[in-house]
């Protein structure tokens, strides 16, 4: 941006988005925080730094020498992000709320909050970057790779991306932290948050537990033995390993070349029979998809791009994997791995294209063999 601008910036309290007012602060724009409550149920509970995390976002703002807002989007959160979180696990899905946080209310409900305020701008601390091309504007990955948080962003338009500032997006992490210490950020230290606030550090399981209805059943292997007891198929995910219940199968006839000691993952859920079927080895077959169908499709461009070879993840945490896209259209589309085949992928969860470090869009996985 050559002029200045009113920029209002999502402080969380962390110390990327305080380096990211610090930036455009420095840059000449007019600056103005707004912290963002989007839980209440358990504010006074040790797993939730919603108070904390306010606290810290204020005293960035201080040391900045900006005004900051707390604003509660809660309502918001619960109507938008949280009774669709709850819905997909109940139908044996796992879904991402930090993607739908992003679409619903970190660029919508903000967004429409600060443009109220007068913004010209929003800016937030994510790893990703804008880059404008004639009239459109492109979602580019973070430069630093570890840090890249263009997966989570993939559903946001060319509306929001018109009016979005992603600061450290150029920057390495390393870097970042280097600024926070050297004009004394109280937060220059502070670890990285690991979650949504409404789980927080809690066991995910006892969390669930108070929202969603759960019927015990079978756990089945891939030859339809019975090894145990699962708590409800909503408290699994595909490709979990730790915390299945089960212990190992000792009679070697029976592990026929998985080994007396050979891990176990969750590799399907049997809706109908109340079944969870779990297999042995990280690579047993059943964990593996070479055809991905996605539904929920949402495009960067407002289009999807053309059928043919491109790149895509599955999951946050993976390198890009070669894929052919192919029958896009409004219900969905669908992705073929066969050079690169998928681990787990999981109804729910996202699967989002790229062209190089463009991220294209992408949608939520509906089905995988």
């Amino acid at each position: 941006m050559k002029k200045a601008q009113r920029v209002v910036v999502g402080l969380s309290g962390g110390v990327d988005s305080a380096v990211s007012a610090w930036l455009l602060k420095q840059q000449g724009h007019e600056v103005v925080g707004i912290f963002m409550k989007n839980w209440e149920d358990d504010d006074d509970d040790e797993y939730c730094s919603s108070r904390q995390d306010f606290l810290d976002a204020a005293s960035v703002a201080d040391v900045i020498g900006i005004e900051i807002e707390h604003v509660n989007f809660a309502a918001d959160y619960k109507d938008r992000v949280f009774a669709e979180f709850l819905r997909e696990y109940q139908a044996g899905r796992t879904p991402n709320p930090d993607v739908l946080c992003n679409a619903e209310i970190k660029f919508k409900a903000f967004l429409d909050h600060a443009v109220r305020l007068g913004a010209e701008r929003i800016a937030t601390g994510h790893y990703a970057r804008v880059r404008q091309v004639g009239e459109r504007f492109e979602l580019l990955k973070g430069l630093d790779p570890l840090k890249d948080q263009s997966y989570f962003l993939h559903r946001l338009n060319q509306a929001q991306l018109g009016r979005t500032l992603f600061p450290v997006g150029e920057l390495p992490k390393t870097e970042v932290r280097r600024i926070a210490a050297e004009i004394g950020l109280p937060n220059a230290k502070k670890k990285d948050s690991t979650g949504i606030c409404f789980i927080g550090e809690r066991p995910f399981r006892e969390f669930l537990n108070r929202y969603l209805s759960h019927e015990p059943g079978p756990i089945q292997d891939d030859r339809g033995r019975t090894l145990g007891e699962h708590v409800g198929l909503s408290f699994y995910t595909l490709g979990q390993r730790q915390g299945i219940g089960i212990g190992g199968v000792k009679d070697k006839k029976a592990q026929r070349g998985g080994g007396d000691h050979a891990p176990w993952y969750v590799a399907r859920k049997d809706l109908a029979r109340n079944t969870l079927i779990v297999v042995q080895g990280h690579e047993h077959p059943w964990l593996l998809s070479t055809q991905v169908a996605v539904a929920d499709p949402s495009w960067v461009a407002g289009h999807p791009p053309p059928t043919g070879p491109l790149a895509a993840k599955t999951r946050y945490r993976q390198a890009d994997s070669a894929c052919v896209l192919s029958s896009p259209g409004e219900a969905g589309f669908e992705l073929d791995f066969s050079t690169a085949p998928q681990w787990a992928a999981t109804p729910g969860q996202s699967a989002v294209l790229y062209d190089g470090e463009v991220c294209l869009g992408g949608g939520v996985i509906s089905a995988a063999a």
